[in-house]
């Protein structure tokens, strides 16, 4: 047992020397440039990032998540995965402890390519795509964060049943039934996210590019006549409706760091029309 700590111990300490490691490759690369930059810890991102031309994200796509809530649809975005997982060690150590590192899955460079994929970008070569994000409003109130995976909405224990109702509109016209739901909660993902927690609670994978969302209602309890109705898709011209009906309730946005409370009677809008946001992707994506 004590071995198997230090191994673990061992394993963390690297992660954090090889993360330190990719930090200080990427700016001397960066000091070879005719560029200015300036260089942020994630901890000190608070205000709207404006008049830069590029921001280079280095960590995983946690890090890549946490920039994107502020930043508009005029300034692309290249992550740069600092500490990729090496197959070697998961077959090495898997059977032992987690061995991953970071997914990195909207990372478009690692360390070794840097700097090629950053020239290319400087030159013209790379350019960005533009993904998806989700907008939603409380009481017609439009929340500041705009959401690039995914949020969800339920009772902020998470043994406690969430209670609501949701309809899918085009419009004012509805184009669904109401649903009236008892469940944990509802999700609702970009394309982007749909590969994350969607997929593991039975979505599926959505071409990244496109502009639907989609929703699941997370553990229905005896759906009934409306089981066709618990998981599908809202198209870039629809808006999923919800009346919340418990007396407490939160909207986590991309995770749990990011999160606004509900009350019983709030109405929440939730809808594909929030501004893009440019990212640098990976080949394979």
């Amino acid at each position: 047992m004590m071995l198997e700590n230090l191994q673990i111990l061992q394993f963390l300490e690297n992660r954090r020397k090889v993360h330190h490691d990719a930090i200080n490759f990427c700016q001397a690369i960066l000091q070879k440039k005719s560029i200015e930059w300036k260089a942020v810890h994630r901890n000190n991102l608070s205000q709207p990032i404006n008049d830069v031309d590029l921001v280079i994200t280095l960590g995983g796509d946690g890090t890549l998540l946490q920039a994107s809530h502020l930043m508009d649809d005029k300034i692309p975005v290249l992550g740069v995965n600092s500490d990729p997982t090496q197959i070697d060690e998961v077959e090495e150590f898997g059977s032992e402890f987690d061995a991953r590192r970071s997914t990195g899955h909207l990372c478009a460079a690692i360390v070794e390519n840097f700097e090629q994929v950053l020239d290319g970008i400087l030159e013209g070569q790379i350019v960005p795509s533009e993904l998806t994000r989700i907008v939603m409003s409380v009481n017609a109130l439009h929340l500041p964060t705009f959401a690039l995976n995914d949020i969800l909405i339920s009772h902020p224990c998470p043994a406690s049943l969430s209670r609501f109702s949701f309809r899918i509109k085009e419009g004012d016209q509805p184009c669904s039934p109401l649903v009236n739901c008892r469940s944990s909660g509802l999700r609702v993902s970009t394309a982007t996210g749909s590969t994350a927690a969607m997929q593991s609670a039975g979505g599926f994978p959505m071409p990244i590019l496109s502009q639907d969302l989609q929703y699941m209602v997370r553990e229905p309890i005896s759906p009934g006549a409306t089981s066709d109705h618990m998981h599908g898709l809202i198209k870039p011209d629809q808006t999923i409706v919800a009346t919340w009906t418990c007396r407490k309730g939160v909207i986590y946005i991309d995770g749990s760091h990011i999160n606004y409370t509900i009350k019983a009677g709030d109405i929440i809008e939730i809808s594909s029309k929030a501004p893009v946001l440019k990212v640098l992707l990976p080949h394979q994506l």
